[in-house]
């Protein structure tokens, strides 16, 4: 009559082991790391004062166009007839004179901006042109209901060269079942972000719109020159369904400052 008494506590010890081992294989162990903020992961550094190098689009982006002049944006038709009803001294009458300084162009405006951490899993750029402020947030961060402002609700994520991330950086099979070891060393990659829940704004000065339900998609680069100089290039695909026929896309180039000496904030302007 013992042994099965025996036998049912041995088979309890034994479950309890192996429950045991189960939780360590599943759960994470005492000596992983903690996942890495946005910005420790970072393969590039973006931070610093930029000033904006204009050496395209020079009729469109050193002085307000005249109205009606939107070539090269492939706008429909309907974008075509709110271009043609552009009125500067309105939008300034209605508090609207920021519409050309928001997330689907900003980065086009000459000028200068300011790249800093607002905390480990947010970055912040800041335009002395229009004294704009755009927050680009890493991780699981949600865009909340109705339009943000004029720089919207962005989503940024850092893309590893030679990762399978997805987006520009990623492959798209599955990772081996047996991967190598990676070397260390330095790390390059680009930044994503994508915004959405703007207000309606301008991508040009000159009244050429965009609307609310319009998506920004950025891929920030930064490269350095044989002489020393460091610049970043955005580029900047605007998709918008209402007032557009197809991707409008751009690439804007910025050269790093030694400190923001020439720093130069000023308010917008609807002309």
């Amino acid at each position: 009559m013992k042994y099965p008494a025996a036998s049912s506590i041995a088979l309890a010890i034994l479950m309890m082991g192996l429950t045991s081992a189960a939780q360590g294989a599943q759960g994470p162990g005492r000596g992983q790391a903690a996942p890495q903020s946005a910005q420790t992961a970072a393969p590039i550094d973006l931070t610093g004062y930029w000033v904006s190098i204009v050496t395209e689009d020079w009729r469109w982006r050193m002085v307000t166009p005249p109205k009606g002049d939107y070539s090269s944006v492939p706008l429909s038709a309907e974008g075509r007839r709110v271009a043609d009803t552009w009125d500067p001294a309105k939008d300034e009458q209605e508090g609207n004179a920021c519409r050309a300084y928001g997330a689907a162009g900003i980065m086009r405006v000459p000028g200068r901006v300011h790249i800093t951490w607002d905390n480990e899993n947010t970055l912040k750029i800041e335009t002395d042109a229009g004294t704009q402020t755009r927050l680009l947030r890493f991780g699981d961060a949600q865009a909340p209901a109705g339009d943000q402002g004029w720089q919207g609700f962005s989503k940024a994520a850092w893309e590893i060269a030679g990762g399978t991330g997805g987006g520009r950086g990623g492959g798209r099979g599955g990772a081996p079942a047996n991967p190598p070891p990676q070397p260390q060393g330095p790390r390059f990659g680009s930044l994503k972000v994508v915004t959405t829940n703007m207000k309606p704004g301008y991508l040009r000065k000159n009244g050429v719109p965009y609307s609310e339900t319009a998506v920004v998609t950025e891929y920030f680069d930064r490269h350095s020159e044989s002489n020393g100089d460091e610049w970043f290039t955005v580029t900047t695909t605007v998709d918008d369904a209402k007032y557009l026929n197809m991707p409008f896309i751009t690439s804007t180039s910025f050269k790093k400052e030694r400190d923001g000496a020439k720093w130069r904030a000023t308010p917008c302007t609807a002309q």
